[in-house]
């Protein structure tokens, strides 16, 4: 993983735990990504060029290089993969699986932070926080009966994903009173009642019904820009887009539209391109909040993905079902 996020996720008493459950020196590498990966420059130089031969478990992290062909043929006992970070669709190559590796990824421990982080989106959202803290900016009070509540909300959630899914349960046992609805191909009505929700058999019911739509569906081919025009423009005026998703999911254009008009609201920690460009009319809408895609383990808590990566090292020598395995026909439906 890159220097950085090594001395934050895998400090050395983490380190020092991996070197006592293996019995041997597991030598942590900070290698730099985007240094031409095909040809593995990144492996030369650190203690020699064939010491990825001996590795029997990599564990990976942001900003490591895709495990390319180049690199898999220098790691010739490579068993597993333990990402301790959340997709691993950039790193995981076909060759992965062509040889069998297991790989495991730490996304269920990093959908936590994720999921709170959105749950405090929608309470601000539903109390109308932008709106009201431009109006107070601008010198204007707002009147008590102006301010709204969580009361009567309805949040549609777009996926039930591991983050859709910790962020239904938050909404279940909230105070606030929330209607739930679900939009999910891949579940059932049953499904989505045994998750607190209101099934919606398609994205445009969701759309109309939801004065609050949250995002937490993968990043896929068909979820590209599913949240475009046309479906941005069933949200009731007044409506609120959260996304911690991925930034491709939301037409960035037309919500950009939306948001200027004044119509809706929003509150952003990816986006479509990613960062946006500083001239971007989201960046200074007062009905928008734009995050550097923070939502995620970060600072300190990037330790606990540490701690969950060495866990699942140990459970590996073991022999124990891996928590985090990541299987090659789920791929295409993770985020």
């Amino acid at each position: 993983m890159g220097a950085e996020e090594l001395g934050v996720v895998m400090p050395g008493d983490l380190r020092e735990r991996l070197r006592e459950s293996t019995g041997r020196v597991v030598r942590a590498k900070a290698v730099q990504s985007g240094e031409g990966e095909e040809n593995a420059p990144w492996l030369e130089g650190l203690e020699g060029p064939d010491w990825l031969g001996d590795v029997e478990v990599l564990v990976t992290g942001w900003g490591c290089p895709p495990l390319t062909k180049a690199v898999l043929e220098r790691a010739s006992r490579l068993r597993a993969v333990v990402h301790a970070a959340g997709s691993v669709k950039w790193l995981v190559t076909e060759e992965v699986w062509e040889r069998g590796i297991v790989v495991s990824s730490a996304a269920g421990v990093n959908a936590g932070p994720v999921a709170d982080f959105t749950l405090a989106l929608i309470t601000l959202a539903a109390k109308d926080a932008l709106p009201m803290a431009a109006a107070y900016a601008n010198g204007r009070w707002p009147a008590f009966t102006e301010r709204r509540g969580a009361d009567s909300r309805t949040v549609g959630v777009i996926g039930a994903s591991r983050i859709g899914r910790g962020v239904m349960a938050g909404l279940r046992t909230s105070a606030a009173g929330y209607r739930v609805l679900l939009y999910d191909p891949y579940v059932t009505a049953e499904g989505a009642e045994r998750l607190g929700a209101e099934y919606v058999s398609c994205l445009a019911d969701l759309c109309r019904a939801s004065d609050i739509v949250t995002v937490h569906a993968p990043e896929t081919p068909e979820t590209r820009r599913l949240l475009d025009e046309p479906h941005l423009a069933l949200i009731p005026d007044g409506g609120t887009v959260i996304n911690t998703a991925r930034g491709s999911i939301v037409d960035t254009g037309a919500l950009e539209r939306e948001c200027a008009s004044g119509r809706l609201s929003a509150w952003l920690d990816v986006t479509d391109p990613e960062p946006l460009e500083k001239e971007r009319p989201l960046l200074s809408l007062p009905n928008v909040m734009v995050t550097p895609h923070i939502a995620g383990a970060q600072g300190s808590e990037g330790r606990r993905l540490g701690v969950w990566a060495v866990q699942e090292v140990k459970r590996w020598i073991r022999g124990e079902r891996l928590l985090g395995e990541v299987r090659r026909e789920e791929l295409g439906r993770l985020a």
